[in-house]
């Protein structure tokens, strides 16, 4: 059976592909074929996700979606959690969770067995979705919280931003000196940052001409 691994952190100090390994073991000795690995650095808020997309795009009917745990796969609303369920679903695909025991019985279960393994799997797979976005919740709250007790201890008090990565900066700024055709998204996946990043140092750079 084939299968393709998704692997994802949400940001770039983050490694993606560090559950890598553990997915080619676990495929191996599941007896999977492993046709493709995507591996992506972006919020599991997001449904609009470039290698998510690009594997549900490649991915043909009866094959495995392998993913370490739920929270890799979605930290989705209530909303987009569906949608990409729905998704999934219309392509045929089996999604099978590394820590989750009971969805590796849809990679050999057939017939009544596996329609009652899907069933168990779906409900277990929900709850665990659910309890990924409520944790993404409660920590946004609480960055939330944190912030306003101490602008209310400090009126004046500002949050710092993240300081220049003065390297970044010119490896960014000398891609579009050697290469002024370039798009902003061109230069971002060469210098390996956000396109925002490229945005904001074309305008400094601008500013200062």
């Amino acid at each position: 059976m084939n299968a393709h691994l998704y692997l994802r952190a949400s940001t770039k100090d983050q490694d993606a592909n560090r559950a890598k390994v553990a997915l080619e073991l676990f495929a191996a000795e599941k007896e999977l074929n492993i046709l493709g690995v995507y591996a992506e650095n972006i919020s599991g808020t997001k449904l609009n996700r470039p290698e998510l997309l690009a594997l549900l795009d490649t991915a043909q009917s009866g094959d495995v979606l392998l993913v370490e745990s739920v929270d890799r796969l979605s930290r989705l609303s209530q909303a987009d959690w569906e949608t990409l369920k729905a998704t999934i679903k219309a392509k045929g695909l089996r999604l099978v969770v590394a820590d989750l025991p009971t969805s590796h019985m849809l990679i050999e279960a057939k017939g009544i067995t596996g329609q009652l393994m899907d069933v168990i799997n779906n409900m277990l797979i929900d709850l665990m979705a659910t309890m990924a976005r409520l944790d993404q919740e409660k920590r946004v709250e609480r960055i939330k919280q944190g912030l306003e007790n101490k602008r209310a201890a400090d009126p004046k008090w500002k949050p710092r931003g993240k300081g220049r990565n003065a390297s970044k900066w010119a490896e960014v700024k000398s891609l579009m000196e050697s290469h002024p055709t370039m798009n902003a998204d061109q230069i971002a996946k060469l210098a390996d940052c956000g396109v925002a990043t490229v945005y904001r140092i074309k305008k400094e750079v601008k500013a200062m001409c």
